[in-house]
């Protein structure tokens, strides 16, 4: 059974990827399952630091644009806004070219807060960092 408020398709979240900083460094979300959000970004340098490995906050940038993107799948946006409220990274080592890969999973999903895991690997599937969102759900005005 999905998590989500309606059944999603890629091409339905495609204008939370365009205008903004997934566009900028070259976030993409490549997979809705039942209960995640799955996406990728490149290693290069739009998101490395000057030692030309991955940079945390590049890091911490895809942790939260699929945990922002999850948490806005679950409520009706017309009504409701996810917003991050807190977010933690540990950085487990580094990557240094080709793409990272992240996959947001849901922790906790109450009336007004979201809790996300967020696991992302390297190509050879070993783990670069864990992140961990917590969501507002905020309520739009009328």
């Amino acid at each position: 059974m999905s998590i989500w408020f309606k059944p999603y398709i890629l091409k339905d979240i495609q204008w939370m990827q365009n205008g903004n900083m997934c566009e900028a460094i070259g976030i993409e979300i490549t997979e809705i399952t039942t209960d995640s959000v799955k996406g990728k970004m490149p290693v290069d340098h739009r998101t490395v630091q000057p030692m030309k490995i991955l940079h945390g906050g590049a890091s911490v940038a895809l942790a939260e644009t699929l945990g922002s993107v999850a948490s806005n799948l679950i409520v009706d946006i017309t009504k409701y806004a996810c917003v991050g409220l807190d977010i933690n990274a540990n950085h487990i080592r580094p990557a240094r070219s080709g793409f990272v890969y992240g996959e947001a999973k849901a922790i906790h999903l109450g009336k007004k807060t979201h809790i996300w895991s967020i696991e992302i690997k390297n190509e050879e599937n070993k783990l670069v960092c864990i992140s961990r969102i917590t969501m507002a759900i905020i309520e739009l005005e009328k």
